[in-house]
């Protein structure tokens, strides 16, 4: 442990603003008293409430003077009746609003401040809570959509997940104390369908000798891919191998300088081999080296937007453009899962599934609501995730979903691909919610100059981010496009890839293949070659 205490030591001289307000009263303090909050007028709740400790039941104030709502939705899996209930209270109290999140979980928005008390209380009726969704907290555990469902899923997670929320979750000293955010994923399939590299903590399904279990990696953010932590955990140490990755981080990370104080910087002060060994220390666990990652697979959804799972059930899937639902249609897919004794699971890419037995295909596909979103059932949609931008978040450069949208139709019909795979991800700003940065390719929000020089929105054009054979981020192979002229670019990359890829291979595999070796200067060259 002593790395970790000098290193500590070493940056423990100045706390930062957040932790100075922490010190003030305790997030339950503030829960305990959201009845009468309620009754407030905005003006009359204390600057502290509204920067900290309301954030950590997920309520964020916005500039408008309501709140954005987010919901913990472990492994993203909803029942038909949870579905139906959170449909509900967008429609009635949240402007018929919902925003599919890339942790699997759903964001209300224009949520008063005289409602809130009774919203909450609607979401516990049917067993779900937005507690520690937001500023230091763990946030919601994600895994694949599939998880536990057919031959690809070697173990199934959501138990698991169940057991590492108990840990921490509703418990006071766990609630707002990290030094910054922490996420979690657990894939135990072997389609990486969850960007399982790109956390703080992830556990990855692997095979050492003959036994399966989680290889453990470590430190992941936007920019950066998690790294391997060179120890095996059984499925029976899991829980007491996180509980001690986050107690260390609770009790080690640094607290001073907020933009260097995820797990990320604490591993690059102590070195991975320093903070294994005090995992070791702490847990009492003789663990084994890292074992072969079974996660390498790939899925491709045909223009039906069906999965077949095996077993006789298929995942029934809805492509949600950049994210951007409402509570009517998550009603009435709700009410389409229960005729077919289905369930919903949401997706990392801001999209989500009815799984049910394949015997109800023509069930589900003849719904209205299924009919209504055929229209964006094709590679440009399927894979795509678009964060707030710039009408709902202040640090946005550019519109983003819109964006995303209208480059999607574009595409759609300039370059149509009936069978494929590519994983547009738009991020509005340089923080990377949109992780734009594992994309196939990537979109990252700023500032451009058109034809006559004047200041307009662009993106930076990433491509080459992988999310399945190995954790790699994308490179920049186009800065500050303006975004008139985007779409007309990655036009002609998506020529290339329709032109030049072997049968109906995904994106990232013809990457692999074909551009990886090619220095961006000669890929630059290449897609400028196409004729858009």
């Amino acid at each position: 442990m002593n790395k970790l205490i000098q290193a500590k030591e070493a940056r423990s001289k100045k706390i930062n603003k957040i932790e100075e307000i922490k010190a003030l009263k305790t997030p339950m303090s503030v829960y305990e008293r959201l009845d009468a909050i309620s009754a407030c007028e905005l003006g009359e709740l204390a600057d502290e409430e509204t920067s900290f400790f309301l954030k950590c039941f997920g309520l964020f104030l916005k500039d408008d003077g309501k709140f954005m709502l987010r919901i913990r939705i472990p492994a993203g899996q909803l029942s038909a009746l949870q579905a139906a209930k959170l449909g509900e209270i967008s429609k009635k109290y949240g402007n018929d609003y919902i925003d599919i999140t890339t942790r699997q979980q759903l964001e209300f928005r224009f949520i008063e401040l005289q409602n809130i008390a009774t919203v909450l209380s609607e979401l516990d009726s049917v067993g779900i809570t937005t507690f520690q969704t937001g500023i230091d907290n763990f946030r919601n555990i994600v895994t694949s959509s599939f998880d536990g469902l057919g031959e690809r899923s070697i173990i199934e997670c959501k138990p698991i997940i169940d057991a590492m929320q108990s840990i921490f979750l509703k418990k006071e000293e766990y609630i707002g104390v990290l030094p910054r955010k922490f996420n979690t994923a657990i894939l135990g399939a072997k389609v990486n369908d969850c960007n399982i590299y790109g956390h703080d903590c992830s556990f990855i399904v692997a095979k050492k000798g003959e036994e399966i279990g989680f290889n453990l990696y470590l430190g992941g953010r936007v920019g950066v891919q998690a790294s391997d932590s060179g120890i095996f955990v059984k499925e029976g140490d899991v829980l007491a191998t996180y509980k001690a990755v986050i107690d260390l981080f609770k009790e080690y990370g640094f607290r001073d300088n907020r933009n260097k104080n995820r797990l990320h910087f604490l591993l690059e002060a102590v070195g991975m081999e320093a903070f294994v060994e005090a995992i070791v220390k702490t847990t009492g666990i003789k663990y084994e080296s890292s074992g072969e990652i079974l996660a390498k697979e790939e899925y491709v959804l045909d223009s039906s937007g069906v999965y077949n799972l095996g077993e006789g059930k298929s995942a029934f899937h809805f492509s949600v453009p950049s994210g951007v639902f409402s509570g009517s249609d998550l009603m009435n897919v709700a009410v389409v899962a229960n005729m077919v004794d289905g369930s919903v699971r949401l997706s990392v890419e801001q999209s989500l599934y009815i799984i049910a037995a394949s015997s109800h295909a023509k069930t589900i596909q003849n719904s209205p609501i299924y009919q209504n979103y055929a229209q964006y059932q094709n590679i440009y949609f399927n894979h795509q995730i678009a964060c707030a931008g710039t009408a709902t978040c202040s640090f946005g450069v550019i519109p983003n979903k819109p964006d995303a949208i209208e480059m999607a139709e574009f595409l759609a019909k300039e370059v149509p691909i009936r069978v494929g795979k590519v994983r547009m991800y738009w991020s509005a700003c340089v923080k990377g919610c949109g992780i734009h940065g594992v994309a196939d390719i990537g979109f990252e929000g700023c500032k451009a100059k058109d034809e006559n020089g004047e200041t307009c929105y662009g993106v930076h054009i990433l491509m080459g981010g992988y999310a399945t054979k190995k954790a790699q981020e994308a490179r920049v192979v186009f800065k500050s496009v303006p975004l008139f002229r985007a779409k007309y670019t990655v036009k002609k990359i998506m020529l290339m890839y329709k032109n030049e890829r072997e049968g109906v291979e995904s994106f990232e595999s013809f990457y692999e293949k074909k551009l990886e070796m090619l220095t961006t200067e000669e890929l630059v060259e290449k897609i400028e070659s196409y004729t858009a």
